[in-house]
């Protein structure tokens, strides 16, 4: 496989995943071809390589720029911005996790939280807030794991994970 086509299917298959983790395909796939890209890249350049509207690769690079997976930099006598991704795989995989949990498990944390205050004395209610309760438990151990797979060093985490899945 030549280096071109390798690239374009690298691409897609990013942008195949990143609709995986609730990002929009194009995204995904901005956010792949920044990745890969030895230089940083204009918004032109974006557009170019993957066949994309100007409003839809700028509002992307504005999500890439909210998430932390990318950042916005100048070159010298060049009076457009260029863009470039977190290239340490461990670095985005942290900021990917943050932005999820803000995204996602804190909002649902909270909303069990309001959840489990319902009013009444019946065993349907009693049921619910028990539900609810280990819904929550459910959730904060999540968050725990995340902060420590967040906090960890690269080699305890590649350590801890094969020896889990060697012992299987």
């Amino acid at each position: 496989m030549k280096n071109e086509e390798a690239r374009q299917e690298f691409i897609q298959l990013w942008g195949t995943i990143g609709t995986n983790w609730g990002i929009n395909r194009t995204m995904a796939q901005v956010h792949a071809l920044l990745l890969i890209s030895k230089d940083p890249l204009g918004a032109d350049d974006v557009m170019e390589s993957l066949n994309a509207s100007r409003g839809n690769v700028n509002m992307n690079l504005r999500a890439l720029i909210d998430w932390g997976l990318v950042r916005k930099t100048h070159k010298s006598g060049e009076r457009r911005e260029f863009f470039i991704a977190e290239k340490d795989v461990w670095k985005m995989a942290r900021q990917i996790i943050k932005e999820r949990k803000k995204r996602e498990l804190e909002p649902v944390r909270n909303s069990l939280h309001e959840l489990s205050a319902v009013e009444g004395d019946c065993e349907e209610t009693e049921a619910f807030r028990h539900m609810m309760a280990d819904l929550s438990k459910l959730t904060s151990e999540t968050d725990t794991a995340l902060e420590a797979l967040m906090n960890a060093e690269r080699n305890w985490v590649t350590t801890t994970f094969l020896k889990f899945f060697a012992n299987k």
